[in-house]
């Protein structure tokens, strides 16, 4: 049996120093999806974007509930969640 492919929720730091929440299953291919003008609309006019944080699920319901709960967060709130992964 086939393991399950990791699903991850991500931010990016958009050029404009914005930041986007979302979901994939391949973190390489979706942010240059992005960068490529072909991934969200809101990230399409915002180019370059940089990934600054990543969090990895096996299970792709937890993945979705995480990326909610991220864009329900404050950008404040968020900052701190990106800060202490690059302690790390």
């Amino acid at each position: 049996m086939e393991s399950p492919k990791p699903q991850y929720v991500y931010i990016l730091k958009c050029a404009d120093g914005t930041l986007y929440t979302g979901w994939t299953t391949d973190l390489e291919a979706r942010v240059a999806t992005h960068n490529a003008g072909k991934g969200a609309k809101y990230t399409k006019p915002r180019r370059p974007v940089e990934l600054v944080y990543y969090e990895e699920y096996g299970d792709k319901g937890e993945a979705l509930a995480r990326e909610c709960a991220i864009k329900k967060l404050t950008r404040a709130q968020k900052e701190v969640l990106i800060a202490g992964a690059q302690k790390k």
